[in-house]
């Protein structure tokens, strides 16, 4: 339990980190924040492992590029589920996407358990 808050902190703080960097994002709330990393975590937990499988043959061939648009779309569709979370274009939610991944990165980095 204590990892899924970890995760959903440092997801959030991807988002709000997006919303300060990249125009077109917008969140209304912190509430509605932490519901939009809930959300995109949920996302990325069930539909994103079926459109990777439909998409691989296109994710080889730009040798996993695709991947960075299969991304953005998470963020668009948790941005479509969510009232109150904006992504304004398709640029931004590919940059949200980015900072996501390097916020989070980053974070597992910092906390994660030494191997002994």
């Amino acid at each position: 339990m204590m990892s899924f808050l970890l995760r959903l902190v440092i997801t959030a703080a991807g988002l709000w980190i997006a919303t300060q960097a990249v125009a077109g994002v917008h969140v209304r709330s912190t509430t509605t924040l932490l519901i939009a990393a809930l959300v995109l975590g949920l996302v990325n937990a069930i539909v994103r492992p079926v459109l990777f499988i439909l998409t691989l043959p296109v994710t080889i061939l730009t040798l996993g590029l695709f991947l960075f648009v299969l991304n953005a779309a998470m963020v668009g569709l948790a941005a479509w589920l969510v009232p109150g979370f904006h992504v304004a274009s398709f640029r931004a939610a590919l940059l949200t996407a980015i900072i996501v991944w390097i916020v989070s990165w980053l974070g597992h980095l910092l906390v994660r358990k030494p191997r002994v």
